[in-house]
């Protein structure tokens, strides 16, 4: 079982064991969507920044997503009503989908912003990391920024060299 499914899995057991919230006819719909968002949704996406979203994927996160709008309705899956019929009934739009592919983009950016602003080895802004060390660290070695990327290049084939490797 994959890491999708186990966490569609663990999503559908905390929505089951809110059944009693999710029949009370003394809460609103509007409520209880809330709590979907607040309590099932976390526990479900949890680490989809990694997933890889084929259209199977998406499509059982859309099943997902109506069949908890679904639940807190009380709508069986029985009855004859669309999944348009479903969410203009509880006033909201699909959203899952929508929140997982913004968190993985959000952070595709993080990754891509870390790549470009990596800063040199040992070169950190601290107290104890004053402006004459960093200097005569450039000019021993010959790293600014201009040459981070020079320099990851160079590390890279003399690791390998250590190892053996041509």
């Amino acid at each position: 079982m994959t890491e999708f499914c186990t966490r569609l899995n663990r999503g559908q057991a905390i929505g089951a064991s809110l059944k009693k919230i999710w029949k009370s006819h003394s809460i609103p719909i509007s409520t209880k969507i809330r709590l979907m968002k607040a309590l099932v949704w976390p526990i479900a996406t949890y680490g989809c920044e990694s997933w890889t979203l084929r259209k199977h994927e998406e499509t059982c996160l859309e099943a997902f997503d109506m069949k908890s709008q679904r639940k807190i309705l009380r709508v069986s899956w029985t009855a004859k009503k669309t999944n348009e019929w479903v969410v203009n009934k509880a006033g909201v739009k699909r959203e899952l989908l929508d929140t997982v592919k913004a968190r993985k983009l959000a952070y595709y950016g993080c990754t891509m912003r870390n790549e470009e602003t990596r800063e040199l080895p040992g070169e950190r802004n601290n107290a104890r990391n004053n402006a004459r060390c960093t200097q005569v660290r450039k000019t021993t070695h010959g790293l600014d920024r201009q040459n981070t990327k020079l320099w990851t290049g160079l590390s890279g084939r003399v690791s390998q060299n250590d190892r053996g490797e041509r």
